[in-house]
Protein backbone atom coordinates (compact mmCIF):
# COMPACT_ATOMS: atom_id res chain seq x y z
CA UNK A 1 0.00 0.00 0.00
CA UNK A 2 3.47 2.50 0.40
CA UNK A 3 3.87 2.23 -3.26
CA UNK A 4 0.11 2.71 -4.25
CA UNK A 5 -0.08 5.87 -1.88
CA UNK A 6 3.44 7.19 -3.54
CA UNK A 7 2.14 6.64 -6.81
CA UNK A 8 -1.30 8.67 -6.35
CA UNK A 9 0.68 11.63 -4.87
CA UNK A 10 2.66 11.83 -7.69
CA UNK A 11 -0.32 11.56 -9.72
CA UNK A 12 -2.41 14.25 -7.91
CA UNK A 13 0.72 16.38 -7.73
CA UNK A 14 1.16 16.60 -11.12
CA UNK A 15 0.25 19.01 -13.56
CA UNK A 16 0.23 17.24 -17.03
CA UNK A 17 -0.55 13.34 -17.31
CA UNK A 18 -0.18 10.65 -20.29
CA UNK A 19 -1.80 7.48 -20.11
CA UNK A 20 -0.97 4.57 -22.64
CA UNK A 21 -3.18 1.96 -22.99
CA UNK A 22 -3.52 -1.92 -24.04
CA UNK A 23 -4.93 -4.63 -24.63
CA UNK A 24 -5.30 -5.60 -20.90
CA UNK A 25 -7.75 -2.56 -19.94
CA UNK A 26 -10.25 -4.01 -22.49
CA UNK A 27 -9.69 -7.63 -21.60
CA UNK A 28 -11.30 -6.63 -18.11
CA UNK A 29 -14.33 -5.94 -19.73
CA UNK A 30 -14.04 -9.51 -21.63
CA UNK A 31 -12.54 -7.83 -24.70
CA UNK A 32 -11.05 -10.98 -26.84
CA UNK A 33 -7.73 -10.07 -28.07
CA UNK A 34 -8.43 -11.22 -31.87
CA UNK A 35 -4.87 -12.65 -32.03
CA UNK A 36 -3.81 -15.99 -31.93
CA UNK A 37 -7.03 -18.62 -30.42
CA UNK A 38 -8.66 -15.40 -29.58
CA UNK A 39 -9.11 -14.19 -32.83
CA UNK A 40 -9.78 -17.26 -34.93
CA UNK A 41 -12.76 -17.27 -37.55
CA UNK A 42 -13.69 -19.55 -39.87
CA UNK A 43 -10.17 -20.59 -39.18
CA UNK A 44 -8.49 -17.95 -40.54
CA UNK A 45 -5.87 -16.06 -37.94
CA UNK A 46 -6.12 -11.90 -37.72
CA UNK A 47 -2.80 -11.75 -39.28
CA UNK A 48 -4.33 -13.30 -42.73
CA UNK A 49 -7.28 -10.95 -42.32
CA UNK A 50 -5.84 -7.39 -41.12
CA UNK A 51 -3.93 -6.50 -44.65
CA UNK A 52 -4.37 -4.27 -47.60
CA UNK A 53 -3.95 -7.46 -49.33
CA UNK A 54 -6.90 -9.26 -47.59
CA UNK A 55 -8.98 -6.47 -48.56
CA UNK A 56 -8.00 -5.77 -52.18
CA UNK A 57 -8.83 -9.76 -52.87
CA UNK A 58 -11.97 -9.99 -50.56
CA UNK A 59 -13.44 -7.04 -49.07
CA UNK A 60 -16.44 -8.72 -48.11
CA UNK A 61 -14.44 -11.70 -46.07
CA UNK A 62 -12.68 -8.69 -44.44
CA UNK A 63 -15.83 -7.05 -43.73
CA UNK A 64 -17.75 -10.16 -42.55
CA UNK A 65 -14.47 -10.79 -40.21
CA UNK A 66 -14.65 -7.10 -38.86
CA UNK A 67 -18.61 -7.41 -38.68
CA UNK A 68 -18.62 -10.16 -36.32
CA UNK A 69 -15.86 -8.35 -34.04
CA UNK A 70 -18.07 -5.57 -33.68
CA UNK A 71 -21.04 -7.64 -32.84
CA UNK A 72 -18.83 -9.04 -29.86
CA UNK A 73 -17.49 -5.58 -28.78
CA UNK A 74 -20.74 -4.06 -28.92
CA UNK A 75 -21.95 -6.30 -25.53
CA UNK A 76 -18.71 -5.11 -23.73
CA UNK A 77 -19.08 -1.93 -21.45
CA UNK A 78 -16.41 0.22 -19.92
CA UNK A 79 -14.60 -1.30 -16.81
CA UNK A 80 -13.51 0.52 -13.24
CA UNK A 81 -10.33 1.16 -14.91
CA UNK A 82 -12.02 2.97 -18.12
CA UNK A 83 -14.22 5.41 -15.47
CA UNK A 84 -11.31 5.60 -13.53
CA UNK A 85 -9.31 7.59 -16.14
CA UNK A 86 -12.07 9.53 -17.09
CA UNK A 87 -11.93 11.00 -13.63
CA UNK A 88 -8.22 11.51 -13.79
CA UNK A 89 -8.61 13.39 -16.58
CA UNK A 90 -11.11 15.84 -15.18
CA UNK A 91 -8.84 17.19 -13.02
CA UNK A 92 -5.52 16.97 -14.45
CA UNK A 93 -4.81 20.38 -16.37
CA UNK A 94 -3.02 18.71 -19.00
CA UNK A 95 -4.13 15.12 -19.88
CA UNK A 96 -4.13 12.42 -23.43
CA UNK A 97 -4.80 9.08 -23.31
CA UNK A 98 -2.89 7.12 -26.24
CA UNK A 99 -4.62 3.92 -26.83
CA UNK A 100 -3.50 0.38 -28.99
CA UNK A 101 -7.22 -0.90 -28.17
CA UNK A 102 -9.66 -0.13 -31.03
CA UNK A 103 -12.79 -1.23 -29.55
CA UNK A 104 -13.81 2.68 -28.49
CA UNK A 105 -14.32 1.82 -24.90
CA UNK A 106 -12.34 4.57 -23.79
CA UNK A 107 -14.86 6.93 -25.58
CA UNK A 108 -17.74 5.24 -24.57
CA UNK A 109 -16.76 5.85 -20.83
CA UNK A 110 -16.49 9.65 -21.77
CA UNK A 111 -12.99 10.01 -22.03
CA UNK A 112 -12.34 12.93 -24.55
CA UNK A 113 -8.78 13.94 -25.49
CA UNK A 114 -8.21 10.29 -26.83
CA UNK A 115 -5.11 9.13 -29.30
CA UNK A 116 -6.44 5.73 -31.29
CA UNK A 117 -3.21 5.20 -32.77
CA UNK A 118 -4.55 1.87 -33.95
CA UNK A 119 -7.34 3.02 -35.16
CA UNK A 120 -10.91 2.68 -33.80
CA UNK A 121 -13.36 -0.21 -35.04
CA UNK A 122 -16.53 2.09 -34.66
CA UNK A 123 -15.19 4.26 -37.82
CA UNK A 124 -14.99 3.65 -41.65
CA UNK A 125 -12.71 5.63 -44.00
CA UNK A 126 -13.57 5.75 -47.93
CA UNK A 127 -10.76 4.47 -49.64
CA UNK A 128 -12.06 6.49 -52.64
CA UNK A 129 -12.35 10.38 -51.17
CA UNK A 130 -10.76 9.33 -47.83
CA UNK A 131 -13.77 10.59 -45.86
CA UNK A 132 -13.79 8.72 -42.30
CA UNK A 133 -17.37 8.60 -40.00
CA UNK A 134 -18.47 6.88 -37.14
CA UNK A 135 -20.61 3.84 -38.46
CA UNK A 136 -21.93 2.19 -35.27
CA UNK A 137 -24.31 -0.13 -37.48
CA UNK A 138 -24.50 -4.09 -36.00
CA UNK A 139 -24.75 -5.38 -38.21
CA UNK A 140 -23.32 -3.03 -40.66
CA UNK A 141 -23.97 -3.48 -44.23
CA UNK A 142 -21.71 -5.19 -46.73
CA UNK A 143 -20.00 -4.12 -48.70
CA UNK A 144 -20.93 -0.48 -47.12
CA UNK A 145 -20.23 2.46 -49.14
CA UNK A 146 -19.84 6.26 -48.65
CA UNK A 147 -22.16 8.33 -48.14
CA UNK A 148 -20.52 11.24 -50.09
CA UNK A 149 -18.70 9.39 -53.09
CA UNK A 150 -20.12 6.06 -52.99
CA UNK A 151 -16.47 4.91 -52.58
CA UNK A 152 -15.79 1.28 -50.67
CA UNK A 153 -15.50 1.57 -46.81
CA UNK A 154 -13.06 0.10 -45.31
CA UNK A 155 -12.31 -0.25 -40.96
CA UNK A 156 -10.69 2.77 -40.02
CA UNK A 157 -7.73 0.42 -38.26
CA UNK A 158 -4.13 0.42 -38.75
CA UNK A 159 -3.76 -2.94 -40.36
CA UNK A 160 -0.32 -5.36 -40.89
CA UNK A 161 2.00 -3.20 -42.93
CA UNK A 162 0.42 -0.27 -43.12
CA UNK A 163 2.13 3.28 -41.25
CA UNK A 164 0.60 4.79 -38.28
CA UNK A 165 -0.78 8.21 -38.85
CA UNK A 166 2.35 10.61 -39.13
CA UNK A 167 -0.31 13.27 -36.70
CA UNK A 168 -1.18 10.94 -33.78
CA UNK A 169 2.60 9.75 -33.67
CA UNK A 170 3.40 13.71 -32.75
CA UNK A 171 0.69 14.25 -31.06
CA UNK A 172 1.55 11.63 -28.50
CA UNK A 173 5.38 12.17 -28.83
CA UNK A 174 4.78 16.01 -28.05
CA UNK A 175 2.84 14.78 -24.89
CA UNK A 176 5.01 11.97 -24.01
CA UNK A 177 8.26 14.55 -23.83
CA UNK A 178 6.14 17.13 -22.10
CA UNK A 179 4.09 14.94 -19.41
CA UNK A 180 5.70 14.61 -15.56
CA UNK A 181 3.61 11.11 -15.07
CA UNK A 182 3.20 8.51 -17.58
CA UNK A 183 0.54 5.23 -16.62
CA UNK A 184 1.72 2.20 -18.76
CA UNK A 185 -1.90 0.15 -18.57
CA UNK A 186 -2.25 -3.14 -19.96
CA UNK A 187 0.41 -3.39 -22.38
CA UNK A 188 3.34 -5.18 -22.96
CA UNK A 189 4.82 -2.19 -24.80
CA UNK A 190 6.90 -4.47 -27.10
CA UNK A 191 4.56 -3.42 -30.14
CA UNK A 192 6.03 0.01 -32.14
CA UNK A 193 5.41 2.45 -31.45
CA UNK A 194 4.60 2.10 -27.66
CA UNK A 195 8.39 0.61 -27.20
CA UNK A 196 9.35 4.28 -27.98
CA UNK A 197 6.67 5.90 -26.08
CA UNK A 198 8.13 4.76 -22.50
CA UNK A 199 11.55 5.62 -23.70
CA UNK A 200 10.97 9.04 -24.91
CA UNK A 201 8.74 9.91 -21.29
CA UNK A 202 11.46 8.31 -19.47
CA UNK A 203 14.31 10.25 -20.68
CA UNK A 204 12.02 13.64 -21.03
CA UNK A 205 11.81 13.25 -17.15
CA UNK A 206 8.50 11.83 -16.64
CA UNK A 207 7.64 9.31 -13.78
CA UNK A 208 6.73 6.22 -15.36
CA UNK A 209 4.17 3.81 -14.09
CA UNK A 210 3.96 0.66 -15.67
CA UNK A 211 0.42 -1.45 -14.46
CA UNK A 212 0.17 -5.05 -15.94
CA UNK A 213 -1.06 -8.36 -14.90
CA UNK A 214 2.83 -9.50 -15.19
CA UNK A 215 6.29 -7.82 -15.81
CA UNK A 216 6.82 -6.79 -19.15
CA UNK A 217 10.56 -6.59 -21.24
CA UNK A 218 10.06 -2.82 -20.11
CA UNK A 219 9.67 -2.96 -16.38
CA UNK A 220 13.20 -2.22 -16.35
CA UNK A 221 12.84 1.02 -17.51
CA UNK A 222 9.84 2.21 -15.43
CA UNK A 223 9.74 3.90 -11.95
CA UNK A 224 7.22 1.95 -10.66
CA UNK A 225 5.61 -1.22 -11.68
CA UNK A 226 2.35 -2.76 -9.98
CA UNK A 227 1.18 -5.98 -10.52
CA UNK A 228 -2.61 -6.44 -11.23
CA UNK A 229 -5.66 -6.59 -13.04
CA UNK A 230 -6.14 -2.76 -14.39
CA UNK A 231 -9.73 -2.68 -12.64
CA UNK A 232 -8.44 -3.19 -9.83
CA UNK A 233 -5.45 -1.16 -10.12
CA UNK A 234 -5.92 2.14 -11.82
CA UNK A 235 -9.06 3.20 -9.40
CA UNK A 236 -6.83 2.47 -6.64
CA UNK A 237 -4.27 5.07 -8.11
CA UNK A 238 -6.85 8.07 -9.45
CA UNK A 239 -10.13 7.77 -6.40
CA UNK A 240 -9.39 10.36 -3.94
CA UNK A 241 -10.09 11.07 -0.33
Amino acid sequence: MEKTARIRSRISNASSIAVLTGAGISADSGVPTFRGQDGLWRNFKAEELATPDAFRRDPGLVWEWYNWRREIIATKNPNAAHHALVKLERHAQSFILITQNVDGLHGKAGSKNITEIHGNIWKTRCTACGDISHNFDVPISILPHCKKCNGLLRPHIVWFGESLDPADIKQSMDALHTCEVLLVIGTSGIVQLAASFISAAKGAGAYVVEINIEETPNSYLVDEVLAGRASDVVPLLVNRD
